[in-house]
């Protein structure tokens, strides 16, 4: 795919050209005892509270090499990052280093945010899951790193399928599990009307989007001939995964059908719902104190891969972080050492040890045949991602998705909603934002 990438994007396009682009030459010839000063590092949350050791090992690691460079790592929320880091990047105080959601990165990439990346440097490139490597590609150079994968899986409460059905066993088509889930609503939905065998939001876009991927759809697709995206949610293919979620929301959703999946861990964790369809970790949420999770459910909850239309598996959402060093920074070398220190083999393997899926293939394939992680990382071979086209964050920014399935809730039809949808999302995604 040949796309011409914008030179210019406004006053962010300027600010971040080449030409502003540190850490040359000069600085990389230097002696890397003689370096000095700080390197700034945003992470996310997640490496604080889940896997702190590692982020303490790299930073051993890179002062061996770098004694006279501070690392200074800042914890950032997912809530307000990307509002945080565009002031920042505005301003002359931002980090040399940022992890990104996998979304994220194409706005970043294309306003000439980030620094371009030597894949190279990295132990495990050849082995990337090509998934999240594209996110990081943009017309055949490499922007960042990817960090850590992850997908959406089945989350069951399996004393309640055992109670209804005479099985804790997810069921492995999508025919056997709507007979299970219709068990598991006449025995529970009895006494309390607001039970749901499947608890599927009605703005739930990532689910309703792999249903779409399942009858072979897509959001999006760029013409060639045309040098475009255009959005194709009012094909065929599409149309009839959109309606089998709403189909399915309608059906299973007892609580408020008008909801996102933001606190479906929450309702499950209130044995409101007998199966959410969530990200691997988020079978954690249900039962961890610290999430409003509820204890009481360990060894209750189980995980498994998602049935979906026509005796497949429900393909998955791929998600992930990304790393990126800016392309403002002068310390653009020192934060690439860093990035490879971060997730060498040494560091993916103690992700994967977390049962967090690694960033490579390599990595990936033991997780296959793990019990707890097995249905996660199986999903990620045949997962499907956005368009990474230029204006796709201005549409996730719209909720074009979102809307458009609550329109078709409150009565609008799948043909005319999709039409509808198709055109606001080809208004926007061919622009950078």
């Amino acid at each position: 795919m040949k796309r011409k990438l914008i030179a210019a994007i406004g006053i962010a396009g300027m600010m971040f050209s080449v030409a502003a682009c540190g850490g040359g030459d000069s600085e990389s010839a230097k002696d890397p005892k003689d370096r000095k000063g700080d390197l700034t590092v945003w992470l996310m949350t997640d490496a604080q509270s889940t896997w702190p050791e590692l982020v303490k090992q790299a930073n051993t690691e890179f002062n061996k090499k770098y004694p006279g460079v501070k690392v200074k790592i800042q914890y950032q929320q997912w809530s307000d990052k990307t509002k945080k880091l565009d002031a920042a990047l505005a301003g002359d105080s931002f980090p040399d280093v940022v992890e990104l959601g996998n979304t994220e990165t194409m706005t970043y990439i294309l306003n000439g945010a980030l620094g371009e990346i030597d894949a190279k440097k990295y132990d495990n490139s050849d082995t990337w899951i090509s998934g999240l490597k594209d996110t990081c590609s943009y017309e055949g150079k490499l922007y960042c790193v990817p960090y850590y994968a992850g997908a959406r899986v089945a989350i069951y409460n399996k004393p309640m399928f055992k109670a209804a059905t005479g099985s804790d066993a997810l069921p492995e088509t999508e025919t056997a599990l709507t007979k299970a889930l219709d068990k598991v609503q006449k025995k529970y939905g009895k006494k309390d009307k607001a039970f749901s065998a499947l608890y599927l939001p009605g703005r739930y876009w990532y689910a309703a989007m792999s249903y779409v991927a399942a009858y072979g759809g897509k959001i999006a697709e760029y013409d060639e001939s045309a040098k475009k995206w255009k959005a194709t949610l009012s094909s065929p293919e599409a149309q009839e995964g959109i309606q089998h979620f709403v189909d399915l929301v309608k059906k299973y959703n007892h609580g408020d059908q008008t909801k996102d999946e933001q606190d479906h861990a929450n309702v499950m964790a209130n044995e409101k719902a007998g199966l959410i369809y969530g990200n691997g970790w988020e079978a954690g949420s249900v039962i961890d104190p610290a999430a409003n999770g509820n204890p009481k459910l360990k060894d209750k909850i189980g995980t498994g891969a998602m049935p979906g239309p026509n005796g497949k598996t429900l393909p998955s959402f791929i998600g992930g972080s990304d790393l990126a060093t800016i392309s403002k920074s002068k310390n653009q070398d020192l934060g690439e050492y860093w990035i490879s220190l971060f997730t060498n083999e040494k560091s993916e393997a103690a992700l994967a040890a977390k049962n967090i899926l690694p960033n490579n293939t390599k990595q990936l394939e033991p997780l296959k045949s793990k019990p707890e992680t097995a249905p996660i990382a199986n999903a990620v071979p045949d997962a499907w991602f956005t368009p990474i086209a230029p204006g796709w964050a201005a549409v996730e920014k719209k909720e074009t998705l979102e809307l458009m399935l609550l329109d078709i809730l409150k009565g609008k039809s799948v043909e005319e909603a999709t039409k509808a949808a198709d055109k606001e999302i080809d208004g926007l995604i061919n622009e950078a934002s």
